[in-house]
Parts: structure tokens; sequence; C-alpha cells
């Protein structure tokens, strides 16, 4: 038998409730500050859509009593170089007091277009660059330690977040690949003592539990979030942020109205789409009825 997503959540949550104690637990994040979520297309979705991730900690601590303004900062397709290049114009020149990196799954899924994870892989492997103006390579390790170190340097405290999974095949050879660098993220925290949300954790306990093979449970290709795997995050980030278990819960009571809110949008999208379609055909079958007929010979 298999569990459902939102099943598998509410199973999640419950397993955090051995942290409550009497009192509520202090959430780091405080009113009137500023929170940068740096990341790829993964962070880019979460904020586009009305319930992704980054819209739903924002909702969720906003159900707690803190009133944190977003700083959207993910551009699909990007890796740990170009987070890097753009750091101080996308984030540091924003004066947040908080930033979460989400940053590994395209530095692994691009392949030889990827970024090697330390010197000896730059060294075993030939990398490509994707196009001109990409940044040098670098190292993912190199990368991500300047831009946590940058980030405190500037008075900002950085959130880890791990890798989410590449494909919901947990033995899929990019996510065996992507392991030591969630390795790396997790010892870099340690080291740094830095918060950290292991999201891909998470997602292997969920995708294990699910247990629906061939087929995706928390995104829709395998890589993007879907409702559950937006949820999955934000729960992630808002855990790492302070929160237990009482307050998770009374997050996700503020949830719902985003989700009615990412229908709507989906369905607006999705009218537009049919009506450009349809305006396209109709402009081929005129343009294709005033051609000259061909002329017998």
């Amino acid at each position: 038998m298999t569990a459902s997503p939102r099943l598998i959540l509410c199973a999640a949550l419950a397993g955090l409730a051995v942290s409550v104690t009497a009192s509520r637990a202090e959430i780091a994040v405080k009113s009137g500050e500023k929170i940068a979520f740096l990341g790829d297309s993964i962070t880019q979705g979460g904020w586009s859509n009305p319930a992704g991730y980054v819209n739903l900690v924002i909702a969720g601590l906003a159900a707690n009593g803190v009133d944190a303004t977003p700083i959207p900062a993910g551009i699909s397709g990007h890796k740990s170089n170009q987070m890097l290049a753009r750091l101080e114009k996308d984030v540091l020149s924003k004066k947040p007091n908080w930033m979460t990196l989400s940053c590994g799954v395209n530095d692994v899924w691009h392949s030889i277009k990827g970024v090697p994870l330390d010197d000896a892989q730059a060294a075993a492997k030939t990398y490509e660059k994707r196009d001109p103006s990409e940044p040098d390579k670098g190292t993912y390790q190199a990368n991500i330690t300047q831009i946590v170190e940058r980030a405190q340097a500037a008075g900002v405290q950085p959130v880890i977040l791990t890798a989410t999974v590449i494909k919901e095949d947990l033995n899929s050879p990019e996510n065996k690949n992507l392991a030591p660098y969630n390795a790396f993220l997790r010892q870099l925290a340690k080291d740094k003592k830095l918060r950290i949300a292991d999201l891909y954790a998470s997602f292997e306990k969920a995708i294990k539990a699910a247990n629906t093979p061939g087929k995706n449970a928390f995104t829709g290709d395998g890589v993007h979030m879907n409702t559950a795997g937006n949820k999955m995050m934000a729960l992630g980030v808002l855990k790492a942020l302070g929160l237990d278990a009482a307050q998770l819960q009374k997050a996700q009571e503020n949830w719902p109205a985003l989700e009615v809110k990412a229908a709507e949008a989906a369905k607006i999208a999705a009218e537009k789409k049919a009506a450009e379609a349809a305006k396209k055909a109709a402009a081929e079958k005129a343009a294709e009825a005033g051609k000259d007929p061909v002329p017998a010979k």
C-alpha cells in the first residue's frame, strides 16, 4: 500500500512533536527583517508560484506573528558559479538579514556543463560552459564557501538548504552524483555553525514512504516542485529557522489561501496559452487560404 503525499507531510509534522516544549520555540527571524532566497529555477518557481516554497515560508512566518520581507533571487538554470557572480547584485546590495542558499541540482544535472565538486573532479573531467557569458566554473566547494563567507562578512546569516532530488528515483545516477555535494553542504554547515534544512533527507524519506516507483509524488518532472514538494521545502526551511511542531502546524493553516491563488493563476495561464494557440492556428489557416492557387500545367 502506498501513502499519499498529504499523509506523508502530516506524518512528518507529527514526528516533530517530540521537540515541542511547554513554551513556544523562539523563531530566529524577527518582524521587519529581510530574507533573500538565492537559488535556481526551483527557487524562482518558489516565488513566481503563489504556493511556491518561498511564499509558503513567508506566509508561515506571518501566521506566527513574524512579518518578514522576501528578496527573491532564483534564476532558472543557475549553478554555484553564476550565483557567486551575482551575489552582490541580487542579494548583498539589498541588505538582507538572512539568506537561504539552494544550490547544487544544476551543478550536477548539467553534467559536463555543470560545476565540478572539487579540484580532483575538475582534473578528472573536461567541463564546458553552457554559453560564452557563463563565469569561470571554479569548483562547487570553493563557490559555495565564498558565497557563505561573503554573506557573513556583510552581516547576512546564511541558511543552507541541501540540494533536492534529481528524479524521484533515489538510485538514479544523478542522485548518486549529487550525494557528495550534499555531504559537503552538511559539513560546511557544521564547521561554520550554520542553520541547515536537510531537504534531500526529507525527500528521501518521503519518496520511500510514498512508494510510487515510476511516478512523481513531489515534483512535476522529477526536479521542479509540485504542491507537495513546495510544502516539504517550506516546512524544512521554517524548521531550520526555529519553528517547532506547533508553530509549523500554525504555518500550514495559512497555506490554503495561497493554494487557491496558485490554482487561479494556473487556470488563467492555461486559458491564455489556449487562446494564443487558437489565434496562431487561425492566422496560419488564413495565410494558407490566402495563397494563390498553383496554376494547372
